[in-house]
C-alpha cells in the first residue's frame, strides 16, 4: 500500500476556509433557467431554481459571465464590469440572488474576465479614436504590422477561435493603421498588465463585487494576462482550445505572478473570499506556483476532465493532481466538465456505458479530498448535443474556423427541467439552443422521482460527503486492486473502488455505503464505483 498525500487540508477541522472542501455547482446563466421567456436564461431563473440547489447540495454557485456585454463570445467580452446585463436582469436581480442564497447557506462566486475586454468597452473606443502612442492605447496591445506598408500582423500567433490574433485598425484619416492583439475573438482585445490603469481598474472590480456581497470569483484565462517581451513568434503555430502546451508564448508567462500577488492583496481584505483561476498549465512545478498562499487559493486542474476512462489513466491524473498542490499547501481541485469541453457522458463513450461510467467518475472525484466543481446538467447524466443545427450554432469557434469546428454550443444546451416536450419548463419562450426531446426521461422531475436516477445519486453523493467522518483526512493511500481497478481510501475509513474492467469484481471488505449501480453478492459491476466503510 502506497500514499500519496493531498493539500495539509484536514477534513475534519472545522477552522479550515469554507471552499477548501466545498462542493462548486457551474451555472451557466443562459441555460440555466429563463425567468422573464426570452428564451434565454436569466439570474431571475437562477434565483428560481435556489430550492431545487439547496436540494442538490451544494455549497456554492460559480456563475458564468453576467456583466455587460454585447455577446459575442457568451459573455466573455465584457463592456462593463461593474455592472449586470440587462439581458440576464440588471444589478437588482443579482442583489436579490445573492441575498437569497445566503439565507439558504449557499455562497455565490462569480466570474471575472480580466485577459480581455470586448471590444464596445469605453476603453476600447476610445484607443480606435486616439492616435498611436496615445494613453488611450496604451491600455491595449497596439502595434505596428510588418512588412513595408504594415500589411502583415505583428507576429504569427493564432488566435485560439481560428484565424490570426490580430486585426489592423482604420485610422481616424481613413488609412489602415496598426493592429491589436485578441488572443480569443477580435471582438475581445487584449488588455495591456503592464498599464497600471489596467490593473488598478481590476481592483476596483473586485471590490465592487465584493463590496455587494459576492463570496469570491473564479478568475478566467488565469494563466494569460501577462505577455513575453517583445511579442515573439511561435516556434510551433497551431490553434487548439484549452490544452496543456506549456511552449507556448501566449500563455503562462512568469510576469503573470506579480498580477495574482495584486490581486490577492484585494482578497485578503475580503477573509471570507475565495480566488479560483482558471489555469491550462502541465507542468507540476508551474502550475503550483499559481497557488502559492500569495497568490489563488485555488486553480482548477482539469486532469480528471482530460483522463480516459481506464483505472491506470485516472489514478495517473489523480495522482498528477495532488503532487502539484502538495508542496506549495493548497487544496487540490477536481472536475470532470465544464461550459467549454464535452460532456462526461458522450467523453466516456455515450448511451448507457457512457451514463454508467460518469457516474462512477462522479464517485471517485467526489471521494477525494478536495474542492468539487460539478457543471450544470451533469447531475442529470445529460450528453452532448453534437447534431444540432447548423443554423442554430451560437459559439464564435464555429464561424472563426470557416465552418470545420463546431465550437462548444453542444455542452450549452439548456436544462430540462419537468414536463414531456422540450422545451421541458426552461422558457416560455423559444430557447436560445435547441433541446432534444429525446431528454423527456432526464428532466429534473422525473429523475426526482427516481431513486436510482442519475440525480438522485449525485444528491446522496453529495450529502454522505459532506456529513459522514470517513470523508475526513487530507490524503489518500492507494490500495492494490484487480487489473482494470483503482481502490483508494481516506484517513476517516472511506474506501473508494472504481471498476473500470470489462466484468465484475469483488470488493474489498466492508459495508457499502454508496454504488453508481446495484451491487450483488459484494461484486461490483464494470464501469461502475462504489464507496465501503
Amino acid at each position: 500500500m502506497t500514499q500519496t498525500p493531498a493539500s495539509p487540508v484536514p477534513g475534519e477541522d472545522s477552522t479550515a476556509p469554507w471552499w477548501t472542501t466545498a462542493v462548486f455547482y457551474q451555472v451557466y446563466p443562459r441555460s440555466f433557467a429563463d425567468s422573464d421567456g426570452d428564451g434565454v436564461g436569466d439570474l431571475g431563473g437562477v434565483r428560481e431554481k435556489l430550492g431545487y440547489l439547496e436540494l442538490l447540495g451544494v455549497d456554492a454557485l460559480w456563475i458564468c459571465p453576467v456583466m455587460r456585454s454585447p455577446q459575442a463570445d457568451g459573455g466573455y467580452d465584457v463592456s462593463d464590469p461593474r455592472d449586470i446585463d440587462p439581458l440576464f436582469g440588471g444589478l437588482a436581480a443579482l442583489d436579490e440572488l445573492i441575498a437569497d442564497a445566503h439565507d439558504r447557506e449557499i455562497k455565490v462566486t462569480m466570474d471575472l474576465v480580466p485577459n480581455h475586454t470586448s471590444v464596445e468597452h469605453p476603453w476600447f473606443t476610445a484607443a480606435l479614436e486616439a492616435a498611436p502612442g496615445s494613453p488611450e492605447r496604451e491600455r491595449y496591445l497596439f502595434r505596428d504590422g510588418r512588412g513595408p506598408d504594415g500589411a502583415e500582423p505583428p507576429n504569427n500567433w493564432p488566435s485560439i477561435f481560428g484565424g490570426p490574433a490580430w486585426t489592423r485598425v482604420i485610422e481616424a484619416d481613413g488609412t489602415p493603421g496598426q493592429w491589436y492583439l485578441h488572443i480569443f475573438a477580435p471582438e475581445q482585445p487584449d488588455l495591456n498588465w503592464e498599464n497600471p490603469e489596467v490593473a488598478a481598474d481590476f481592483e476596483k472590480t473586485l471590490r465592487f463585487w465584493l463590496d455587494r456581497g459576492v463570496d469570491g470569483f473564479r478568475i478566467d484565462v488565469a494563466h494569460g494576462m501577462a505577455k513575453p517581451d517583445g511579442l515573439p513568434d511561435m516556434a510551433r503555430v497551431e490553434t487548439k482550445m484549452l490544452v496543456h502546451d506549456d511552449d507556448d508564448p501566449r500563455f503562462n508567462n512568469p510576469g503573470v505572478h506579480a498580477i495574482h500577488r495584486r490581486i490577492r492583496a484585494v482578497m485578503d481584505d475580503y477573509p471570507h473570499a475565495v480566488s479560483i483561476g482558471e489555469v491550462w498549465v502541465d507542468d507540476n512545478t508551474r502550475f503550483g506556483e499559481y497557488v502559492r498562499p500569495d497568490e489563488l487559493h485555488l486553480a482548477f486542474n482539469f486532469r480528471l476532465a482530460e483522463t480516459p476512462f481506464t483505472a491506470e489513466a485516472v489514478k495517473g491524473a489523480i495522482t498528477h493532481s495532488l503532487d502539484a498542490v502538495r508542496g506549495v499547501g493548497a487544496p487540490p481541485t477536481w472536475t470532470l466538465s465544464n461550459h467549454d469541453i464535452e460532456r462526461e457522458v458522450t467523453r466516456y463513450g455515450g448511451g448507457r456505458e457512457g451514463l454508467a461510467r460518469a457516474r462512477a467518475m462522479m464517485m471517485v472525484e467526489l471521494a477525494l479530498p478536495g474542492a468539487v466543481f460539478v457543471y450544470n446538467g451533469a447531475e442529470l447524466g445529460l450528453p452532448n448535443v453534437d447534431d444540432l443545427p447548423d443554423d442554430a450554432l451560437r459559439d464564435p469557434v464555429w464561424e472563426r474556423s470557416g465552418h470545420t469546428e463546431r465550437g462548444r454550443d453542444g455542452c450549452r444546451v439548456p436544462i430540462p427541467w419537468e414536463g414531456a416536450l422540450p422545451p421541458f419548463g426552461f422558457t416560455e419562450g423559444e430557447p436560445w439552443l435547441p433541446i432534444p426531446a429525446e431528454w423527456a426521461d432526464r428532466t429534473v422531475e422525473a429523475q426526482l422521482e427516481t431513486l436510482r436516477s442519475t440525480l438522485s445519486l449525485y444528491r446522496l453523493a453529495i450529502e454522505l460527503r459532506g456529513t459522514r467522518t470517513e470523508f475526513a483526512g487530507a490524503r489518500i493511500e492507494w490500495y492494490g486492486s484487480p487489473d482494470g481497478c483503482l481502490a483508494f481510501r481516506r484517513p476517516g475509513g472511506l474506501v473508494c473502488v472504481l471498476n473500470a474492467s470489462d466484468g465484475p469484481i469483488q470488493l474489498p471488505p466492508g459495508e457499502v455505503l454508496l454504488a453508481s449501480a446495484p451491487v450483488s453478492d459484494d461484486r461490483l459491476p464494470a464501469n461502475a464505483a462504489a464507496w465501503l466503510v
